[in-house]
């Protein structure tokens, strides 16, 4: 598969897409609302940026105690559930008078149901596509997700204009609400991917089982960490430009969106592996120039051909589905999901916490700098593995004891 027609003629990929278009114009606008109202209400950089990307840290607990269910959980009924809590939490962020504890106690709340979300979904992603149109259907969502956030941004950037951040949180909550129509009236009703009771204990189980495997470990760990660190640099958008962060957010996502949109669907395969570390570096780089503290066109440009690196993460995810076996998929996407968002969280209230010491702009320079480090630290063990496929089309051969046993 590796045409755009081919993919949306899939039967339920297109519901499936604009479902997930939904979400993620629902979670733009409702992002730059509420972290505008937060800066208005404290005029902390370090609370306006937990505002935004925060609610990533309660991916950790959500991906510790409920990613089981994402495989045990029929995928219509998760997709549209999730949705429409998503949709009722921004409706109550949106209540006049709230205080910001109580946003922040929404935000942690569907922080960690954000966790099953992204298992859910992948995984399904996965059942509507052949594995070797996997790469391209994702890059799709991914180009979709910077589509709407280009647009987001700039249309949330005049909808808190025009209506205040409270009525452009209750914009965001009808998104929600669209998404989950969609989702509901758009996919087929499919039986879970696994037997059994979500747990705890079954979560933990999965987790340790993916970690496992050293290779698993480096295609996480690159995922996860130089990638959040750099949503850390994004989240001090606001408090480095207050007038101008939509457009700053706006460019990031228009450099993801080249990013993806080159490497999905040009790139040949032979020069994947290749390209692998030098996309990583170039998310962080650019970001340097911002100790010189740049005037906004040159901020833009930077922003732009960083955010190109995201595609990185393309090549990391397929390389994660070489990894894994089927019947951890959504698992294993999901824990990667959870892993990214949290790392993001992470990045987002070092990168405040440094700001509040310093600037803005040397903050980014110094967690930019330190997004560069693990990226090096890392590459020794991301270097392609040329050995063929094992079992089940797992390439590295160490991890055919996670395979089930034949019966």
């Amino acid at each position: 598969m590796r045409t755009y027609q081919e993919l949306f003629r899939t039967p339920e990929f297109t519901p499936f897409f604009l479902t997930a278009s939904l979400q993620v114009a629902a979670q733009t606008v409702g992002g730059l609302a509420l972290g505008t109202l937060i800066y208005a209400a404290t005029g902390s950089p370090l609370l306006s940026a937990l505002a935004m990307f925060g609610p990533s840290l309660a991916q950790v607990i959500g991906a510790t105690t409920l990613l089981s269910a994402a495989d045990r959980l029929p995928p219509r009924a998760a997709m549209t559930g999730l949705a429409l809590l998503f949709g009722l939490g921004a409706a109550a962020q949106a209540v006049p008078g709230l205080p910001v504890w109580a946003a922040f106690a929404v935000l942690l709340g569907l922080g960690m149901i954000a966790s099953l979300g992204g298992g859910v979904r992948y995984g399904l992603l996965g059942e509507i596509l052949p594995r070797e149109g996997y790469l391209l259907g994702r890059s799709v969502l991914n180009m979709s997700a910077g589509t709407m956030q280009i647009c987001g941004f700039a249309v949330g950037g005049v909808l808190v204009t025009t209506l205040s951040p409270r009525g452009t949180l209750l914009t965001a909550a009808v998104l929600y609400v669209a998404a989950a129509a969609v989702a509901r009236f758009g996919l087929s009703s499919r039986p879970p991917r696994a037997a059994g009771r979500p747990s705890v204990t079954q979560t933990w189980r999965n987790n340790a089982r993916l970690w496992s495997s050293k290779p698993r470990r480096y295609v996480y760990l690159a995922l996860w960490v130089p990638n959040g660190l750099i949503v850390g640099c994004e989240s001090l958008f606001i408090p480095y430009a207050p007038a101008h962060s939509g457009l700053l957010f706006a460019f990031a996502a228009l450099g993801m969106l080249a990013g993806d949109t080159l490497t999905g669907r040009f790139v040949p395969q032979r020069w994947r592996a290749r390209l692998g570390a030098a996309l990583r570096l170039l998310l962080a780089a650019p970001y340097l120039v911002f100790a010189l503290h740049p005037a906004l066109p040159v901020a833009v440009a930077v922003v732009v051909l960083a955010s190109i690196g995201y595609s990185a993460s393309l090549l990391l995810q397929e390389r994660l589905m070489s990894l894994t076996p089927d019947e951890l998929s959504g698992h294993a996407l999901g824990l990667h999901s959870s892993g990214m968002l949290t790392m993001q969280g992470v990045g987002a209230a070092l990168a405040g916490a440094v700001a509040q010491f310093t600037s803005p702009a040397t903050a980014m320079a110094v967690i930019a700098a330190a997004s560069v480090a693990v990226t090096l630290a890392l590459a020794p063990g991301l270097r392609p593995d040329r050995r063929p496929p094992g079992p089940d089309g797992v390439r590295d051969l160490r991890d055919v004891r996670d395979l089930p046993t034949a019966k």
